[in-house]
């Protein structure tokens, strides 16, 4: 009766040991990956040209593991802005073939190209007249003959100790999908802005999308004082605005300089009680760090953490118009 490898007896390895077959595995498919890019040539260009001409979907489809692999190529072309689904080989001659239209693209992906259920997929797209793009590891294979651009995604060796199981293959053919994502990116001049409206609930999203504007606190939050007033009159648009600060204005509503609570303790420290008698302008930091409210909010963040701030004020023709707390950013997914 044959064991089980749950029921034999197998050597004990020490942690070194397995942290060098782990390394190993990574550095057998990073050595595939660099023999993949060396022999790249101009399949990817016309692969990408047609993908990028493409006035229907990219249909990617596959089998086993190159169908997970498709899955992740679809999403990630779909992320960036091509129209992409995933077909399942197998479920495709039982009714969803019928997801596919003539201005699409078939994107192929079998390792031996030879998986019966992909390359019975050929016809059918030849029949609508549609490109055949084929992700393979045989050149020689049915999938490369029946195909209109061929990318090859031959491996010399599997990275498992076996040699079995896919492990190189994969990572190939994902990374060949990642370059062929790269390449129409490049082509379709996509923007993080575009990026961003196709992951607008993620943190992606904000990141990309939420601007000064939407966090800043504005009109009556805004904590203001005139130039010419006393410390202690400031004093209450520092504690009730909740921002621990206050901008400073001229007459003209032109922001001169901010006074924060961290200013008033070490004024106290010099002159105790009496600097609440002091004017305001005497004591204020001049010229402090602003940001426009079309900004991002992810600007603010990355300037209020270099110059080591808490508060950012927002202006708009030199006049304040809104103040932000990093603490605030922070809570809305910003970092």
């Amino acid at each position: 009766m044959m064991s089980l490898p749950s029921e034999r007896d197998c050597p004990v390895f020490d942690d070194e040991k397995l942290v060098e077959i782990g390394r190993q595995v990574l550095l057998e498919e990073a050595e595939e990956i660099k023999k993949a890019a060396s022999r790249m040539g101009p399949e990817l260009a016309k692969a990408a040209r047609i993908v990028q001409g493409c006035r229907g979907r990219l249909v990617i489809s596959g089998l086993g593991k190159s169908g997970h692999i498709g899955r992740k190529i679809a999403a990630t072309l779909a992320s960036l802005g091509t129209p992409s689904f995933f077909l399942h080989a197998a479920e495709a001659a039982h009714g969803d073939l019928g997801m596919v239209r003539r201005e699409d693209v078939a994107f192929l992906i079998s390792h031996s190209g030879t998986t019966s259920e992909v390359v019975k997929l050929i016809p059918f797209f030849r029949r609508l007249g549609a490109p055949v793009i084929a992700l393979t590891g045989s050149l020689e294979s049915p999938l490369a003959k029946g195909a209109d651009v061929i990318l090859n995604a031959s491996v010399e060796r599997e990275a498992d100790p076996l040699n079995l199981a896919p492990t190189s293959s994969t990572t190939v053919q994902l990374a060949i999908g990642d370059a062929l994502a790269g390449v129409v990116t490049e082509m379709r001049c996509l923007r993080k802005e575009d990026f961003a409206l196709f992951h607008p609930a993620g943190a992606l999203g904000r990141q990309l999308l939420l601007k000064v504007s939407d966090v800043m606190g504005a009109g009556p939050k805004l904590p203001v004082v005139k130039a010419d007033v006393a410390v202690k009159e400031a004093l209450f648009e520092i504690t009730s605005k909740n921002y621990g600060a206050t901008t400073v204005v001229d007459d003209q509503g032109i922001l001169v300089g901010v006074f924060t609570d961290g200013d008033l303790r070490r004024l106290i420290e010099r002159q105790g009680v009496s600097a609440l008698e002091e004017n305001i302008s005497d004591v204020m930091t001049v010229g402090p760090r602003t940001i426009g409210p079309d900004h991002l909010a992810v600007e603010a963040v990355r300037i209020m953490q270099d110059v080591e701030v808490s508060v950012l004020i927002i202006t708009e023709e030199d006049r304040p118009v809104g103040m932000v707390h990093l603490h605030e950013l922070l809570q809305a997914g910003l970092s």
